[in-house]
């Protein structure tokens, strides 16, 4: 047997320790593949059909700077997993030193059983990246609403550029790890597991601590959302969550175990002895691991869910209900031909609409003033409820989004009180009587400015007072949104884009115009947010991964004293039903206790976020906590399962 025999003996040898390193390895490998599947793809690199070009070059930068933080972030978590398997090898490796191995060829020892991971893991991740890539792009391609979907090619590119990468990244991680055993004599390694572990400690002040700064973040989040709308504050409760977090499972935990061992009643109750002794160890060496666990899977959780509930198109057409928009500044002469190109457009489509239109006045108090027959008849065509209104000093508010609606159904539900504001439009001052405020958005308006609706005669009244001030005849309006109702605007997919194109392409003679469309705003913000939902959520799921791995290395790494532990108690009458009770207790906290906190922590956000917007966003966050909770509760069941068929060998 040569030496890269020995060295490939070895990796095989101790597959069950390297098995979550190899895996971790080849997810992390699929993964970066993936980004460069999409990074070289020939759609995205020269832009999706109807996208802008801010879509695009978020598409190649956002996958560029995925690549680099995979690449980054797997060095780290595999130089950690690596130093940490090799913690449980130490014996091994001062065997190898006392029967005459030298420290040059340990090193190289060391170097190829790492390298021989590598290759192995970038063979399997290239290999699983090619194997789903259709499925990838599918999916992909529906995130981004591609109508066709992406198409299928070769990634030699890609490939190449993965093989380069992760090459690189496992020969420095070889090369490192011969430096995280030369620490310690040789008397060091061979003695490394008889060392004694202190008993775990906790400041009671910092476990209070913990929960008062998680439930001043929760606090905070509401504040923000409710009553202030400030970034700082909304950072501020975020870093005191976290920070809450990191106490809770350092602290907290550890405190609440001392406190359960400290009644003998519950203490020496059949198995709870040996679970809550045992756990009060892991709890406390497993601290930070659960807190990364925690922090990384609520962050994927929220962000997830977020980037699916703003893609909705429901909160499209909550802010805007119209297929299409059309505002003209100043009477241009050409917004008669474009409002007729729209209107061919869509009989040529054979899609019914309903056309409407409103002038606006703006009020000396920063306010808008609209004429209830334009609002009535847009109201109609939307199916909401026609209003009237007395023809002398009648009004009501209308909401101009989604802020402003929440604020006026408030007042609806608690009762609105009629009461009497001052209207002024230049020289000509009215004041009016509020009849309850409409509850839908029927007049959308992106500012923060207040609408009112108004008679139709005391509407002109206004109108004649601000054309004599600006010395303009009576029919000249300062601006006109024309709107077009569509019933099924997603409908109108297949023409807006290019017809929005063409309108905005042409010249105009004085004035100036503005045209939208639903359906190309709505797929631009589902473009946008589809790219940060897959770099987003591959991030979260690799870093969910090595999370998972984590937990793994971690249980194992301790597999051998757990063995010789269980090996004396069942001497003493342990029997396997209490062996697969206490081993179950402790699985259970190890792998869900971090899930549970991340699921409060995002809870609370998709709660705060459901504040926001009038469509449920219940759905998008049952999906993602089910998905990440199935792929969890897997996992446990196969570590279970190995671990006790394991220990049960070891039973006498």
């Amino acid at each position: 047997m040569n030496f890269r025999q020995f060295a490939i003996n070895n990796v095989v040898r101790n597959k069950r320790i390297y098995l979550a390193h190899f895996l971790s390895s080849t997810f992390s490998v699929m993964i970066f593949f993936t980004y460069a599947l999409l990074l070289f793809h020939p759609d995205l690199k020269e832009g999706l059909k109807g996208s802008s070009g801010t879509v695009t070059l978020l598409a190649n930068q956002g996958f560029m700077i995925a690549e680099m933080i995979i690449f980054i972030f797997s060095f780290l978590f595999l130089l950690y997993s690596v130093g940490s398997f090799l913690k449980t090898r130490k014996k091994e490796f001062g065997i190898f030193l006392i029967i005459g191995m030298t420290r040059k060829q340990m090193n190289r020892l060391l170097f190829m059983e790492n390298m021989c991971i590598g290759i192995a893991a970038i063979i399997a991740g290239i290999g699983l990246g090619m194997i789903f890539g259709k499925l990838i792009l599918l999916i992909c391609g529906s995130m981004l609403a591609v109508e066709n979907s992406l198409r299928f090619y070769f990634p030699l590119k890609g490939i190449a550029l993965t093989a380069g990468a992760f090459l690189l990244l496992f020969g420095v991680i070889a090369l490192c790890s011969s430096l995280l055993i030369r620490k310690g004599t040789l008397i060091d390694l061979v003695k490394s597991e008889e060392k004694p572990k202190p008993e775990p400690k906790a400041s009671r002040l910092l476990a209070i601590l913990s929960v008062v700064l998680i439930g001043g973040g929760y606090a905070g989040v509401f504040t923000f959302v409710w009553v202030n709308f400030s970034f700082p504050l909304l950072l501020g409760s975020v870093v005191m969550v976290i920070a809450g977090t990191y106490l809770l499972f350092t602290q907290l935990s550890v405190y609440v175990i001392r406190a359960l061992k400290s009644n003998p009643r519950l203490f020496y109750r059949k198995t709870n002895l040996l679970f809550l002794s045992e756990l009060t160890y892991r709890m406390k060496d497993n601290a930070v691991m659960f807190f990364m666990v925690s922090v990384i899977s609520a962050s994927a959780f929220t962000g997830i869910g977020t980037m699916l509930a703003v893609a909705d198109p429901g909160l499209s057409s909550m802010t805007n209900p119209y297929a299409f928009t059309y505002t003209n500044y100043w009477d241009t002469p050409e917004a008669e031909e474009n409002i007729r190109q729209i209107e061919e457009s869509l009989i040529e489509h054979e899609v019914p609409y309903v056309k409407g239109s409103y002038t606006p006045l703006y009020e000396n108090s920063n306010r808008y003033i609209i004429k209830l027959s334009e609002y009535n008849h847009l109201a109609k065509a939307l199916g909401y409820e026609e209003r009237t209104l007395d023809k002398e000093n009648g009004a009501f508010m209308t909401p101009a989004n989604l802020t402003a609606r929440k604020e006026l159904r408030k007042q609806v539900e608690q009762g609105f009180s009629p009461t009497m504001v001052d209207l002024e439009v230049e020289q000509y001052h009215q004041q009016v009587q509020l009849s309850p405020p409409a509850t839908q958005i029927v007049i959308p308006n992106e500012g923060k400015m207040d609408i009112y609706v108004v008679s139709d005669e005391l509407f002109e009244k206004m109108k004649r007072a601000y054309n004599e001030v600006i010395e303009m005849s009576e029919d000249f309006y300062s601006n006109k949104m024309t709107q077009f109702v569509v019933e099924d605007w997603m409908g109108t997919r297949a023409f807006a884009p290019e017809l929005i194109d063409s309108i905005q392409k042409q010249p105009f003679t004085k004035g100036y115009f503005m045209v939208s469309a639903l359906v190309v705003d709505w797929l631009n913000s589902k473009q946008t947010n589809g790219i940060i939902l897959i770099l987003s959520g591959l991030i979260g799921i690799v870093f969910f991964t090595f999370a998972a791995s984590f937990t793994y290395f971690r249980l194992y790494a301790d597999l051998e004293r757990d063995e010789a532990q269980y090996r004396m108690i069942g001497k003493m009458g342990l029997s396997r039903p209490e062996l697969r009770k206490i081993v179950t207790r402790q699985l259970l906290l190890m792998f869900f206790l971090p899930l549970l906190i991340a699921l409060i922590h995002s809870s609370v956000a998709f709660v705060a976020l459901q504040q926001l917007v009038d469509f449920s966003v219940v759905g998008h966050s049952l999906r993602i906590f089910l998905v990440f909770a199935s792929m969890q509760i897997v996992y446990f069941a196969l570590v279970r399962w190995r671990y006790l068929r394991h220990m049960y060998s070891k039973l006498v």
